[in-house]
């Protein structure tokens, strides 16, 4: 049987990767639409 401590540690690491994944996918991406715009102008 697998040591409590390694689910622990896998559940945080889920976790972490989860809250990285979504704060990196719901940043502001300001500086590429203002490239985006200049580009089309």
């Amino acid at each position: 049987m697998l040591d409590p401590m390694w689910i622990l540690l896998l559940e945080a690491g889920v976790a972490l990767a989860l809250l990285i994944t979504i704060v990196w996918w719901t940043r502001p991406r300001k500086k590429d639409d203002e490239q985006k715009d200049d580009e089309s102008h």
